[in-house]
């Protein structure tokens, strides 16, 4: 709809939508700009000309659906000239007046988007348990007893009595080397002991009648020294008779190789039909499984403290606990008990041996494994205790994520003590029973909406 304002040669022209109001000045033949004041209104269904300039009277408040303006329409030269002084305020005035309008006659914004869902985490309380504190060491297990078997003598090896990875008791045959050689070395060492028998039979005979001749003085003293040379003589070629016959027998008893300790036994190094002897290596192991040792090093500086710390605690330092984790994180039942540290500090390492005994009846503990060594102070301890998964680092240091009672995800930063398997002891920032978050941390952002669920959900996820 729109409104003509008459009377000028420059017409001045309103025009009214029925949201929108336009103002609209047209070409002019000199200097006029008329000055003009604008109300912000709600445009009815027609143009209220009820009044012929179109003007309000001064403090008049336009009322709903109507238009109010106001046009100075004095031509006189002040009046000119004082238009054409402020034309620019004036006119910059009513542009910006009716800007204004227009903005607060604008459609509201369009609402913003909605808040994103909550994202699900896997979350578990912080616990408060009794600990005890702990060191962790790299060991090796060591058997007891652990022997190499080697042949003694050469020969073709004739048979294998075992069965490799079996037990064996001590005095068990294992291997046996061609005997044949050996046992008729034997068969001639024993004829010749039996000629050294005769000949000495022979000498001491002689010597015999020697003697008794010399005391009926039928003969030389001379001849009597004779004798007794030869009778000793022969008893000595006895004895050596004796000695070889004994070193032969020796010899034919290494043809059978026999286990000398239980335990064990391992694969075969040679295996049946090949030549062996002294030289030809270790043709297999065997190894005690029960007990069973473990060794670790540890420093000196790490051992001096430790003694110091249990002793402080009212400890004794040779009544220690020795656990070993094994290969899979999981921890070896049996407790162990430090019985050796070595008289003698490895100069490169600065290190000590220590050894702990451990029970093994079912020969978990393989000799020559590397595993894991706790060593536990027996001093019970309160501390509290989070999932390491759950521990996150970062260039200013260690933290967790925990779910607050807004169900938010806030940092806390924390120090970290020993750790207890899967789990690690936090001594400062947190509390035992908050709900620190284990899995989702890597996605989450500090004051973001969480779901905390139950670590029982990922498995339950993980199965679906």
């Amino acid at each position: 709809m729109m409104g003509l304002v008459e009377g000028d040669p420059e017409k001045r022209l309103l025009r009214v939508s029925p949201r929108k109001v336009y103002l609209t000045i047209s070409a002019q033949a000199g200097p006029v700009i008329p000055a003009l004041s604008f109300w912000c209104w709600h445009s009815g269904p027609s143009w209220d000309s009820g009044r012929s300039t179109l003007a309000a009277a001064p403090g008049d408040v336009p009322s709903p659906g109507r238009c109010a303006g106001v046009v100075d329409r004095s031509n006189s030269p002040e009046s000119i000239n004082q238009r054409t002084r402020s034309r620019a305020g004036f006119f910059g005035a009513a542009i910006a007046s009716l800007l204004f309008s227009l903005s607060a006659c604008q459609p509201a914004a369009p609402p913003s988007q909605q808040a994103l869902p909550p994202l699900a985490v896997i979350a578990a309380p912080a616990e408060q348990r009794t600990i005890q504190a702990e060191a962790q060491f790299v060991g090796r297990v060591m058997a007891v007893e652990r022997v190499e078997l080697r042949a003694r003598v050469e020969g073709f090896l004739k048979e294998r009595r075992f069965q490799e990875g079996q037990t064996v008791a001590r005095g068990d045959l294992l291997f046996v080397i061609e005997p044949d050689r050996y046992q008729a070395n034997v068969e001639q060492r024993a004829a010749d002991l039996q000629r050294a028998q005769a000949e000495v039979q022979n000498t001491d005979a002689q010597l015999a009648r020697g003697l008794e001749l010399l005391r009926q003085k039928n003969v030389a003293q001379a001849r009597v020294d004779e004798l007794k040379a030869a009778a000793a003589s022969a008893h000595a070629s006895l004895a050596q008779a004796q000695a070889a016959l004994n070193n032969a027998r020796l010899d034919l008893s290494y043809t059978q190789i026999t286990a000398p300790i239980a335990g064990r036994i391992g694969l075969a190094a040679v295996s049946i039909g090949n030549l062996v002897g002294p030289t030809s290596g270790v043709l297999a192991t065997i190894v005690s499984k029960d007990p069973i040792y473990v060794q670790f090093p540890i420093t000196q500086r790490d051992l001096l403290n430790a003694r110091r710390e249990i002793k402080a605690k009212g400890g004794d330092p040779r009544q220690v606990q020795v656990q070993v984790r094994l290969p899979d994180g999981t921890l070896y039942e049996p407790l162990g008990q430090l019985d050796f540290v070595d008289v003698t500090t490895e100069r490169a390492t600065d290190s000590v041996t220590l050894r702990a005994i451990f029970p093994n009846p079912e020969g978990t503990l393989i000799d020559g494994q590397y595993v894991g060594v706790v060593v536990k102070s027996g001093i019970p301890e309160s501390a509290v205790l989070i999932p390491r998964m759950a521990l996150q680092v970062d260039q200013q240091g260690s933290y967790v994520l925990i779910v607050d009672a807004d169900g938010r995800a806030q940092i806390r930063r924390v120090v970290t003590g020993q750790t207890q398997g899967r789990e690690i002891v936090i001594t400062q920032g947190l509390q035992a029973g908050e709900l620190v978050i284990i899995e989702g941390a890597q996605v989450v952002r500090p004051g973001q909406a969480v779901r905390a669920q139950p670590p029982e959900a990922l498995g339950t996820r993980a199965g679906a």
